[in-house]
């Protein structure tokens, strides 16, 4: 008996070997094909929006430049592939937060050459002992080099150098819906608003004393919108907390019918920047409760940070955690663990299509998001409008 469940061990073990084999080498294949699909689909968007709208957009597939100066005051460097801005003058716009893995996603063929480049190197520094102090310091002194993102001062040119308004900037021509948006009544109707404000559901007492009211903000997260809180949630609270509480759900920046700029990086600050203008100050919000699922526990935290002794509570659903090994690039890390790059599982394989193939992932809200009254009407089709 205790043969058998060892030989039993040694099969499960060989067939994980087997499929684990399998599944790296399909995912190798299929995702050098999205790599080479990808940057194909990228010429096509280029030249599309060329002849729809008149002029080369950027995209964050295409980053660094020899240049290292913009006619903004500021310039954009990164060394090691984290972005840091030089200032050179006192502007609003900050993009120091920008998270390496918006412009830095390299593709596997790349991240293969790369290593087998890096191996090579190190078979020939283990071939010649004597010149490794050498080889050393220059590897060092190359530190001290930085290479400028094009994309971002082509876009601080734009914001600062041609445009020194920003919110006139919104105004114009940042409120006019990209030809592969969709253009219904729903997905534009921030467009139409004289306010740069989120859109904000509330519910709860009417009194002119901001200070004798409890204020509770819901934060949803990703992929959703305030409907996420008032459909669920709302309807079930009872009238006692209707009446003693003031609740705020919102659509974040980007989502909903809040204002989509096609020129915002949608980086922390801006978020906090438009809960605060769109919440705490037009409502006279001193102290309040935060409830937040997954991708706003982030700025529910971030809220709590700036607003010590603001908030009273904080209920954080699903927040994301993703511990990092010492030693370990954090933002690279969570970007491997979150999108492996892998067809097995499928949420990992559409994980994957999201995070790294910008194009690919334009192409499927092109033909879903665009399309999304007639998906919903399917979904509500089938499944008896539940």
């Amino acid at each position: 008996m205790v043969l058998g469940m060892g030989m039993g061990r040694k099969v499960r073990f060989a067939m994980l070997l087997i499929g684990r084999a399998i599944n790296d080498s399909v995912s190798f294949v299929v995702f050098t094909i999205l790599d080479l699909v990808d940057l194909f689909l990228c010429l096509v968007y280029r030249v599309a929006d060329f002849f729809i709208e008149a002029e080369w957009k950027s995209c964050y597939c295409s980053s660094s430049s020899s240049s290292s100066s913009s006619n903004s005051g500021k310039i954009l460097v990164s060394e090691h592939g984290e972005s840091k801005i030089v200032s050179l003058s006192s502007t609003k716009l900050r993009l120091e937060e920008i998270s390496d893995t918006l412009y830095r996603r390299p593709s596997l063929l790349t991240e293969v050459s790369k290593l087998t480049i890096n191996e090579l190197k190190r078979l020939k520094l283990d071939a010649n002992n004597n010149n490794n102090n050498n080889v050393i310091n220059n590897n060092n002194n190359k530190g001290t080099t930085f290479m400028v993102n094009s994309t971002i001062v082509e876009m601080l040119q734009g914001k600062i150098g041609g445009n020194n308004n920003h919110n006139h900037n919104l105004n114009s021509h940042v409120r006019i819906p990209r030809w592969s948006d969709c253009d219904c009544k729903f997905c534009t109707c921030w467009t139409s608003s004289t306010k740069e404000t989120l859109y904000v559901k509330s519910e709860g007492p009417k009194s002119d004393l901001a200070e004798e009211n409890e204020n509770v903000l819901f934060i949803h997260g990703f992929i959703s919108s305030s409907a996420f809180w008032t459909e669920t949630v709302f309807p079930n609270l009872s009238n006692e907390a209707k009446t003693k509480y003031r609740l705020f759900a919102i659509d974040l920046l980007g989502f909903g019918r809040s204002p989509k700029p096609s020129d915002s990086l949608y980086t922390l600050r801006e978020h906090l920047d438009m809960i605060e203008r769109s919440v705490l100050e037009p409502n006279k919000v001193k102290s309040f409760h935060i409830v937040a699922h997954s991708l706003g526990c982030i700025l529910a935290l971030a809220l709590a940070v700036k607003h010590p002794g603001s908030v009273k509570s904080l209920t954080l659903l699903a927040p994301p955690y993703f511990p990092v090994p010492k030693g370990e690039h954090a933002t690279q890390y969570v970007m491997r663990r979150v999108a492996p790059r892998r067809v097995w599982p499928l949420i990992g394989f559409g994980a994957s299509l999201a995070c790294w193939y910008e194009h690919i992932s334009r192409t499927i809200c092109l033909v879903i998001c665009k399309n999304h009254r007639l998906v919903e009407f399917l979904v509500k089709l089938i499944t008896r409008n539940r």
